[in-house]
């Protein structure tokens, strides 16, 4: 008598916690994926699948595209108006305007390196750039200028006769669209006793042509000389260690040798037969050797011991925090005066050395966030919180180390997300939220063995299907299914992650805030793309499930 015929069991899958590679496909939860991409686990039965990216176009409807290589991009928004910035191989660095839909310059080829730019604003009317090693810039919308301010102003001459402050004239900047730096004078005694800053200006470029002018006062002979300020790599300071003893007073050349650069030279200002100070007159170029490089006063005197030291580190990261600019560079933190984006040589700046032993190495990023400058080190991470001026007009802050094992050199993939920072690392993705760090990417540890941490690696915020998701961009070699590398999106919201391919190529991404709405732009082959903005277009979704115990000989999933 032949037996009965079986029916089918069904599997019913409603459920959606959402990607899982930490553990097997046979032994992960009923509700969640093996592999999850372009598909949202929004909630109970609902799975959505995300939209494709759309190439941007021009006001003239014609796609946009960078003219050279990009190897950064950015977004930053200048007088209420949002811009994509690309940086370009060559040098140069172009802009697309997100709400007029134009394209256009940011500057010429040969004015920035090609590797390691960051990008901050200030105060909505500055967009600030730093490169690695040419230094800090500023772009108004019309002109990059260097943030070559004028830093140190030193007398040469007190002058006598004075009854009032004479009035001080510095000359133009160098660059066009630099800004004119100004200062005032103090007279004791019938001297000018110093001069300050009101203005550090920008846009000054060369020492030899910076002049300091005094007219006015009643008296006669003050005189003073003036450095500009620099953030670029390879240049040389002078330090004052001993000012020695039987100088002339007046001013004397200092000559350097060693140090495996050219063109630094300096004044030295010799005060009471000895020297007081010495002002750089040119940084120099390509400096790398603080071993062997020397600096001598040309004659008279003897027992002066001046140390050159050279700017070897690069820069690595630049933020606007307090209403001032802040610059990482090595295991320091340089910031401006307050309510200024240019000047870093007034009383009220300064630079601080982090010498906490749990910074092993370098500063690899600084950002600012929820009142707080986070500043990350490969692995730690410190807090600079409660700035504050004194009666004297000195700055004081405090340091806290929040983190002492956790950080990241991935300086593009740190950033704000509601009242955390997210950060990815070479070994997962960790929220930082108050002084406490925790790991959100367990369930993604099984992808990391396949991301080539030698590509690019950017992340940023973006809403999908309405809800606002985290999304890290990298490359990744994919053994499932393409076998080949390709770029993906690591997706996170609500304790879930899912995956998505907007395009094989997209290199990079950044986060516009534009219109009341979240997007993320992308750059692909130069080519500009918004990102999950084409719901109509054809994607290709994957979904695998777990792997469920085989209980009936025939089953059926659904």
């Amino acid at each position: 008598m032949a037996s009965a015929e079986q029916k089918k069991s069904y599997q019913v899958i409603k459920q959606f916690k959402g990607l899982n590679t930490k553990a097997n496909r046979t032994a992960i939860g009923e509700d969640e994926f093996s592999w999850l991409e372009n598909a949202q686990p929004i909630g109970f039965g609902n799975l959505k699948i995300t939209p494709t990216q759309a190439v941007v176009n021009d006001s003239s409807n014609n796609a946009v595209v960078f003219s050279n290589t990009v190897i950064h991009f950015a977004s930053a928004s200048l007088n209420i108006t949002d811009y994509v910035l690309a940086f370009l191989s060559d040098g140069s660095a172009e802009y697309f305007n997100v709400t007029t839909n134009t394209k256009g310059n940011v500057a010429v080829a040969n004015t920035f390196s090609n590797a390691g730019i960051q990008v901050s604003q200030y105060n909505n009317d500055h967009i600030l750039i730093l490169d690695q090693s040419k230094g800090l810039y500023q772009w108004d919308g019309n002109n990059t200028t260097t943030i070559g301010s004028v830093g140190l102003i030193a007398m040469v001459n007190y002058g006598s006769g004075y009854n009032t402050a004479p009035s001080v004239t510095l000359s133009g900047p160098d660059e066009v669209g630099g800004v004119q730096a100004e200062a005032v004078c103090a007279v004791t005694g019938n001297a000018v006793t110093y001069v300050t800053l009101t203005n550090a200006g920008s846009g000054y470029t060369n020492a030899s042509n910076l002049t300091v002018s005094f007219a006015g006062g009643g008296g006669n002979n003050a005189s003073a000389i003036a450095e500009i300020l620099t953030f670029a790599q390879g240049t040389v300071a002078t330090a004052v260690v001993n000012g020695g003893s039987g100088y002339n007073n007046g001013t004397t050349s200092v000559t350097f040798s060693g140090g495996g650069g050219t063109g630094a030279a300096a004044t030295a200002i010799i005060r009471n037969n000895a020297v007081s100070v010495v002002v750089m007159t040119n940084y120099g170029q390509n400096y790398t050797n603080n071993a062997n490089i020397t600096a001598t006063i040309s004659a008279g005197g003897s027992g002066a011991n001046l140390v050159p030291v050279i700017n070897n580190e690069p820069n690595v990261g630049v933020s606007s925090f307090s209403g001032r600019v802040w610059v990482a560079f090595g295991r320091s933190v340089a910031y401006s005066a307050a309510g200024s984006y240019n000047d870093f040589t007034s009383v009220s700046a300064g630079t601080i050395v982090i010498t906490d032993s749990t910074l092993h190495g370098n500063i690899e990023q600084i950002v600012a966030a929820n009142n707080f400058l986070y500043v990350f080190g490969d692995d730690s991470i410190n807090v600079f919180s409660d700035v504050r001026v004194t009666t004297a007009g000195t700055t004081l802050f405090t340091n806290t180390n929040v983190s002492a094992s956790v950080g990241s050199k991935r300086s593009y993939a740190i950033f704000p997300y509601f009242r955390s920072v997210l950060f990815m690392n070479d070994y997962g993705v960790y929220a930082l939220v108050g002084s406490t760090t925790s790991k959100l990417s367990d369930s993604l540890d099984g992808m990391f063995a396949n991301i080539d941490f030698n590509s690019p690696i950017y992340a940023g915020q973006v809403l999908i299907n309405n809800i606002l998701c985290a999304a890290f961009n990298f490359r990744y070699y994919d053994n499932l299914f393409t076998e080949s590398y390709r770029y993906i999106q690591a997706v996170f919201f609500e304790k879930r992650w899912f995956l998505t391919s907007q395009d094989s190529e997209l290199k990079y991404i950044t986060t516009v805030p534009f219109d009341g709405k979240i997007t993320l732009y992308g750059i692909s082959n130069n080519a500009l793309h918004k990102l999950y903005a084409n719901p109509t277009g054809a994607i290709t979704s994957r979904i695998q499930t777990a792997l469920l115990s085989l209980t009936d000989p025939i089953r059926t999933k659904q």
